[in-house]
């Protein structure tokens, strides 16, 4: 193999031309400097080898690692190094990292020019509204002198940046998102545009703490690249309740009657009469799971239940998707009536139910649609799965705990 002759400079592909030119006198620094400039910019993975702990997610070329979500396998192509959002794909469409992450330091380039608006999701759930569920940074064009609730760096649309300081002249961006949970901060051009303290605002609080990250498509071509990720470690400790077949029998039983109950790979679902009780108690807690129910459907949640169905010691959240029912989906079954949550038959919802004391709320797609505050039971109690109509059948995914 030949080696090297010693006047060869050790250099990245891209540039012996212009260290030739250079070195033999052929270009002036005014030249070398442009030169150097307009070259592409390094392939990521080299562009980071300084950045300890830096992991890629995005190779330059292709959208490996990724996937389109709720739009056309079009909605985002590659081009020049870059990730582009195709014009011709509009909302709800976007990008979604093929794993979830919990706390990390991510960091990207965005670029500008004229009018553009798009976003980046944190903490994005498998089903349901993204900005509302997780975190949803606005990337915008607009040089707001005074920041609002929807400038470049809002956490749209809650919480003002600190300032606006976007480039929009079609010019590259950096961004950097530091969530270590309950904080989360955040850089637009080196300069610090968020920091929060995520659990002490209320609309922020019962945010997922764990989630995709993601591209939003608002039909604007901006642009990405450099995106890379360093992982921080986990903090949340959930128990899982059911995520595949075997934890049907490791941590349920049939309480009372006689429920259809069938493990279908990752999916729980429920037909008939009767209930589906934890074998675990609990007394304050967080209870998610991902829902998907037929049309007009009736069934519940039921929790601080005695083993004994029949003793009527228990609280139930309805599940009943008829809008003008007494308890529709949400409510606490003959105490609070919730707020309407518009969603649609056999469609994939995210639940969230927060039982703490005497206090109880119910989130559906990011949004609280019931709020208790006087539980008089306050013993543990179980968890359970109501089938209560036959043929009206409901299904569960990601069923998770985490006591308080």
């Amino acid at each position: 193999m030949r080696g090297r002759r010693r006047s060869e400079p050790d250099v990245h592909p891209q540039f012996p031309l212009v260290f030739r030119r250079a070195e033999t006198g052929l270009m002036n620094r005014r030249q070398w400097l442009g030169a150097v400039t307009s070259l592409a910019p390094l392939p990521a993975a080299l562009a980071q080898e300084t950045e300890d702990g830096f992991r890629s997610l995005f190779d330059g070329r292709t959208l490996r690692g990724w996937r389109v979500r709720e739009g056309p396998e079009s909605a985002f192509y590659v081009r020049d190094g870059a990730i582009v959002v195709h014009e011709g794909s509009n909302f709800p469409t976007w990008l979604c990292s093929d794993r979830e992450y919990e706390n990390f330091d991510f960091r990207c380039e965005f670029f500008l020019q004229g009018w553009m608006d798009s976003g980046i999701y944190l903490h994005a759930p498998e089903h349901g509204r993204n900005a509302w569920v997780g975190f949803y940074i606005k990337l915008f064009h607009k040089q707001d002198p005074k920041p609002l609730k929807e400038s470049a760096g809002a956490i749209f649309p809650l919480v003002a940046p600190r300032k606006v300081n976007v480039r929009n002249r079609g010019e590259w961006n950096t961004l950097r998102v530091l969530m270590d949970w309950p904080g989360l901060r955040v850089w637009i051009n080196e300069e610090l545009v968020q920091d929060l303290d995520v659990e002490s605002i209320p609309e922020l609080r019962y945010r997922l703490r764990r989630g995709y990250l993601g591209l939003e498509s608002l039909s604007y071509p901006i642009r990405f690249r450099n995106l890379r990720i360093r992982e921080l470690p986990d903090k949340e400790k959930w128990e899982i309740l059911y995520e595949q077949p075997e934890d049907l029998e490791r941590n349920w039983f049939v309480a009372e009657g006689e429920p259809k109950v069938e493990a279908l790979g990752r999916v729980l679902r429920l037909d008939q009469l009767g209930h589906l009780a934890t074998r675990e108690q609990y007394r304050d807690f967080q209870f998610h799971a991902y829902i998907r129910a037929s049309k007009w459907s009736n069934g519940g949640i039921i929790f601080r239940a005695d083993k004994d169905a029949r003793s009527g010691r228990r609280y139930e959240i309805q599940l009943h998707d008829v809008e003008n029912a007494v308890y529709p989906t949400g409510s606490l079954y003959y105490y609070k009536r919730a707020i309407y949550p518009r969603i649609e038959p056999e469609k994939w919802f995210l639940l969230q139910l927060v039982v703490q004391g005497r206090y109880c709320l119910v989130r559906i797609n990011g949004e609280n649609v019931m709020e208790y505050d006087a539980l008089e039971n306050l013993e543990p109690g179980h968890i359970m799965l109501q089938a209560h109509q036959r043929n009206r059948w409901i299904e569960y995914k990601r069923v998770m705990v985490k006591r308080l």
